[in-house]
């Protein structure tokens, strides 16, 4: 399987921008054979905007449609981060949209991050997987990655890759370079990292984001500037891949 991210600066509320890029990222990573695209956190809105309440949309809406569509037309999966209205809550959610442009996952962040997106956001409460191709997929966003707990219930459901849009600014650059692959390692799961790159209000973002083979190598890293990421997945070597948790001893 081939994956393929999208580093990119914020749309900064142009939802038609955020559109029209992600249409283009997923044609030419479906021209490179990619099985999916995975975007930043909260893409189509930006993730370091006012007034996100306003701007959040239900995963019933045109933009979603839009997007759906134009998995299909590409017969590329598409994963992008947004921010959700359901009813009177908000939620920092990522959808799934299949090569066919079936609806295949929908996750809401379970890990806010700092006062800012407590104060915006209702946490999600549950870890869904699915199957993308002949992979068992998940999605978390951005600092769910961090939690070693959440990755070893996924592996231990049969998960193999992990699609992770995120919002990783300044001067948390530890996560690009070590987090990310050491989790790919430590649980012996692909993991697909897509970061924003640029500045968004007074955030500064790290780039760099990354794919990492569920040996923990780096199998493609951007760097400062936007950039289409594509890695085919190596073949999962049983001599290579951890056993940390079937070996874990519990206390």
């Amino acid at each position: 399987m081939k994956l393929a991210l999208w580093q990119g600066t914020s749309p900064a509320q142009d939802l038609e921008a955020a559109l029209t890029q992600a249409e283009a990222a997923l044609k030419a990573a479906a021209a490179m054979g990619a099985s999916a695209l995975v975007l930043p956190e909260v893409w189509l809105q930006g993730y370091n905007q006012p007034d996100i309440p306003a701007r959040a949309l239900p995963l019933d809406s045109p933009p979603m449609h839009r997007l759906a569509k134009a998995a299909k037309t590409a017969q590329t999966a598409l994963v992008t981060g947004y921010a959700e209205r359901d009813g009177d809550t908000v939620h920092n959610s990522a959808v799934c949209f299949g090569p066919d442009g079936a609806l295949l996952c929908t996750y809401r962040k379970v890990q806010l991050y700092g006062p800012r997106e407590r104060a915006l956001y209702t946490p999600g409460d549950s870890l869904p997987t699915f199957s993308l191709g002949s992979e068992t997929a998940a999605i978390l966003i951005c600092y769910d990655i961090e939690f070693a707990p959440h990755i070893k219930l996924l592996a231990d459901r049969g998960v193999t890759v992990i699609l992770a849009p995120t919002a990783n600014m300044q001067p948390f650059t530890h996560v690009v370079r070590h987090t990310v692959p050491a989790m790919a390692a430590n649980h012996a799961v692909s993991i697909a990292y897509a970061n924003y790159c640029g500045a968004e209000g007074d955030l500064a973002y790290v780039g760099h984001s990354l794919i990492a083979g569920p040996h923990g190598e780096i199998l493609a890293q951007a760097g400062d500037t936007p950039a289409l990421l594509i890695a085919e997945l190596p073949p999962r070597d049983p001599y290579r891949l951890s056993t940390q948790s079937a070996d874990l001893r519990q206390f």
